[in-house]
């Protein structure tokens, strides 16, 4: 009885309120549906004076409350979740998720938790409204990021470095997709337009990444990776590095980059006298003849002419030289990342020869105090300390 008199009295004020978008007074209104002018009055003031909007359109991929109605009565009646998703013609992974969500914590006394369909159902309407708050628009979390990032940290470092110092605070955790929204989205948060600049690649938008094709001469007597070690494949062994120039404008000026395989840790050489092949392996040598022998494994480099006198390095240093396949430079994956990096501290179409063996000690420093995804979450640094304390202990690296 109850029930048909509320479809009717929803009749009456659908009626209503159709009547007033039609032009006629709230009087007039209330007369044609046969109510009290103080019930057209209490329709108006829940509504704030204005026609009510229309019920939001869910779409059919979520639950509807008469769906997580059929799932409180089928688990009430002991059924299973694929019996249930089967009942409702739904994925078990979507009762699954439902029930993780929505089941509520059971009392000492009860066996089973309970699961209340209309509070469920209200949840989900919460968490489907729009716009949602922006985690960088809180003041104190958007300094920390601000100041990672300055520190030149990728997003994803900065994220997991947040989750790792405030893992009870929710609120001082930010997914690194919404730090490059910041930065790549016009209003999205507090973050200062400008930061974009400290991120790799510099740019304030996504782009996809070209590839080089740049030809590469034979070299003689030159060893191919496909002979390698295959301790050196797997990182499993320290002491197989990878190398590399970067260069200057118009290539008349370049750096020397070293990373050793297992720990990622980066060495600059300076190259003041030019990336010949002379130049280059007299400054080779030298930075090599720094490491420990047991750190003195093996080399790969591309098919550059620079590295002509690999001979003579072997020579002087013992450590055995290997060339990747032409085009390939994912078989140098560590140094290609490595170098990606050093582009934010010398940018191309610069002048390389104006930096100092100091800066570049100090750069490479920096970069090596850089949380890794691939090393744990622990610097090179830290990961190379390890290695000479414990030689026998190597660090696990993954292959990527």
């Amino acid at each position: 009885m109850l029930s048909e008199w509320r479809r009717v009295r929803d009749e009456q004020q659908a009626r209503f309120w159709q009547l007033v978008k039609e032009g006629s007074t709230f009087s007039q209104a209330c007369e044609a549906v046969g109510v009290d002018r103080r019930q057209g009055y209490r329709w108006r003031r829940a509504s704030g004076g204005r026609p009510p909007t229309a019920p939001r359109v869910v779409s059919a991929r979520f639950l509807s409350l008469e769906e997580r109605l059929q799932i409180a009565d089928l688990r009430l009646a002991g059924s299973s979740m694929r019996a249930i998703a089967t009942g409702l013609g739904r994925a078990p992974s979507t009762i699954s998720r439902e029930l993780a969500r929505n089941v509520l914590t059971p009392a000492p006394a009860v066996d089973r938790p309970r699961y209340a369909p209309y509070a469920a159902h209200k949840r989900a309407e919460l968490r489907a409204r729009r716009p949602k708050p922006f985690k960088l628009d809180d003041p104190q979390l958007a300094l920390i990021v601000q100041a990672k990032l300055c520190l030149k940290w990728s997003p994803q470092q900065i994220s997991l470095y947040l989750a790792g110092e405030h893992g009870d605070e929710a609120a001082m955790q930010v997914s690194h997709e919404s730090i490059y929204q910041a930065l790549f989205v016009q209003g999205r948060g507090q973050l200062r337009a400008e930061l974009h600049r400290h991120l790799r690649t510099g740019r304030a938008w996504r782009r996809p990444r070209g590839r080089s094709g740049a030809n590469k001469s034979k070299i003689p007597g030159m060893v191919s990776i496909s002979e390698r070690p295959a301790e050196a494949e797997d990182r499993a062994v320290p002491g197989h590095w990878e190398g590399d120039l970067i260069m200057g404008s118009n290539c008349r000026s370049a750096i020397g980059t070293l990373v050793e395989r297992q720990t990622r840790y980066c060495l600059l050489v300076p190259l003041p006298d030019g990336h010949g092949a002379e130049a280059v392996r007299d400054r080779l040598v030298a930075a090599i003849k720094t490491l420990p022998e047991h750190l003195r494994r093996s080399l790969t480099w591309d098919q550059g002419t620079e590295l002509a006198q690999h001979r003579a390095i072997t020579l002087a240093t013992d450590m055995a030289i290997y060339f990747c396949d032409p085009h390939s430079p994912w078989q140098r994956g560590s140094n290609e990342n490595t170098n990606g990096l050093l582009r934010q501290y010398f940018p191309k179409g610069t002048d390389l020869s104006v930096h100092s063996a100091e800066h570049l000690a100090a750069v490479a420093a920096e970069l090596n105090g850089r949380p890794r995804k691939t090393l744990g979450f622990i610097t090179p640094a830290e990961a190379m300390q390890r290695l000479l304390s414990h030689p026998d202990k190597p660090v696990v690296a993954t292959t990527a």
